[in-house]
């Protein structure tokens, strides 16, 4: 018997080892030393910014570029050397051969496309956040690295910077006790223009605006849906939830040790009259319910500036022996007093047991972690060196999926005024026949998702 297990054991392990040789033959598979090839898709604002990580990294090689707008690849070829090849059809840049990798910081709604045809391409990928534009997109481009084996990392760069690291397995470890609350804040004043309504007839010179669209419906040219403004827009984009949001969910995914929330639901809109053609909310409130009975909420407040919080903070995680600030350069830990006694009646013969529960102690330390970054350039370097181990990223297709999932059923809550109660296995809501078609994504013809076989 012990001999027929070594067997099956040997034969299984053979087997996984000629599955795993096949796809790595695929693509070239650098070594530790070498130099891992990378194709740009995108170089916007995003994309310059992501590019800068990467440039950064000295066995990174630029190799390709690849931008609609021609003065974004100029502007890219010229900080990056000038060697690399450029393109304008990101298609014809998947077909070198001798990219390792590709970097995808297109707007949202490209990122399912040119992540699957990336994979399939036997390259592997680090695409921006957030991964996808509908739950049913992001579970597809999560079979798809699986499938053809490729390293994908989602821009959720925050897994890789240490110090959201340390104090997100603080909270883990149980350090803030039971955490009952986590709050995270997008706070900027927009008012009174927001992102203005100045309309021009035509794109800029250069700029093909039917293939910008892609997949997206076809519509009138109009300077607020290109470029950056295209995140006010859900044709393109789920809006500052999804953009900012999924940061900081990620990161109270990471601190709770959940990736998906029981029940989630939403109020808001356009509450500020601004001077503008936006789609978004300028004021939103959204409320998940994690399991451990955690209440996670994300306020949107774009036109208002004044702090929420603690000036600067961006997530806070309240437990019941203290609270975690995390800011975008460290993480102050504040400790609760614990009451020896009882919460008093406070009837007027009980002030002596009142005098007796302002008696308290703490129970944690504080703690006061400044000055550190959160660079992107941490979240390149973990991908790079994943390219090459075929390790597991910080933040992982599946990971990102999770997290990018959360902010996009949050949407889908403010859309359709309800609280949605989420079947993390199915994918699906369980209580709104309705709100479960707003999970697919329909493409312009002739735009498709690519077959995964």
């Amino acid at each position: 018997m012990a001999a027929a297990r070594w067997t099956r054991r040997r034969f299984g392990a053979a087997l996984m080892a000629a599955t795993a040789a096949t796809a790595l033959s695929q693509t070239r598979v650098p070594g530790a030393n070498e130099r891992v090839r990378v194709g740009f898709i995108g170089l916007g604002n995003r994309g310059d910014q992501v590019l800068d990580a990467f440039l950064a990294q000295r066995d990174c090689e630029v190799a390709a570029l690849c931008d609609l707008y021609q003065p974004y690849l100029d502007f890219a070829a010229r900080k990056s050397g000038g060697q690399a090849a450029q393109f304008k059809d990101y298609r014809r840049l998947l077909e070198r051969k001798d990219l390792d990798a590709v970097v995808i910081s297109t707007p949202d709604h490209w990122h399912a496309l040119q992540m699957i045809e990336a994979c399939q391409a036997g390259k592997d990928v680090y695409v921006e956040k957030p991964l996808s534009l509908r739950v049913s997109e992001g579970r597809r481009m999560v079979q798809a690295a699986r499938r053809y084996q490729r390293v994908v990392q989602v821009g959720i760069h925050r897994r890789s910077v240490p110090f959201c690291q340390e104090a997100a397995a603080l909270v883990r470890s149980g350090a803030l006790g039971r955490i009952t609350v986590a709050r995270a804040f997008h706070i900027q004043n927009e008012w009174p223009r927001g992102i203005g309504n100045t309309t021009e007839p035509q794109p800029p010179d250069g700029l093909d605006w039917d293939q910008w669209l892609g997949p997206a419906p076809r519509v009138p040219y109009h300077k607020n849906r290109a470029f950056y403004r295209f995140r006010w827009f859900y044709d393109y984009s789920g809006g500052q939830v999804t953009n900012f949001g999924v940061h900081y969910l990620d990161f109270i995914h990471a601190a709770l040790g959940q990736d998906a929330p029981h029940s989630v639901t939403a109020l808001g809109g356009r509450f500020a009259n601004m001077q503008d053609n936006r789609e978004i909310p300028d004021t939103l409130e959204v409320i998940w319910h994690y399991p451990g009975d955690t209440l996670v909420t994300f306020s949107q407040f774009n036109a208002t500036a004044s702090p929420w919080s603690l000036p600067g903070c961006e997530v806070e995680l309240r437990g019941t022996k203290g609270t975690l600030y995390l800011f975008g350069s460290g993480y102050e830990i504040v400790a609760d007093d614990i009451k020896e006694h009882p919460f008093p009646a406070r009837r007027p013969d009980d002030r002596d047991q009142e005098k007796l529960y302002r008696l308290s102690q703490r129970q944690i330390q504080p703690r006061k972690v400044t000055g550190q970054s959160s660079s992107t350039n941490f979240h390149a370097r973990n991908f790079l060196d994943c390219v090459k181990s075929r390790a597991q990223c910080n933040c992982d297709v599946e990971t990102g999926h999770r997290s990018t999932t959360a902010t996009l059923i949050a949407n889908i809550a403010h859309q359709t005024r309800a609280v949605l109660e989420w079947d993390r296995l199915r994918e699906q809501f369980t209580n709104h026949a309705a709100a479960n078609e707003l999970l697919e994504h329909h493409y312009r013809a002739p735009y498709k998702l690519p077959e995964i076989s």
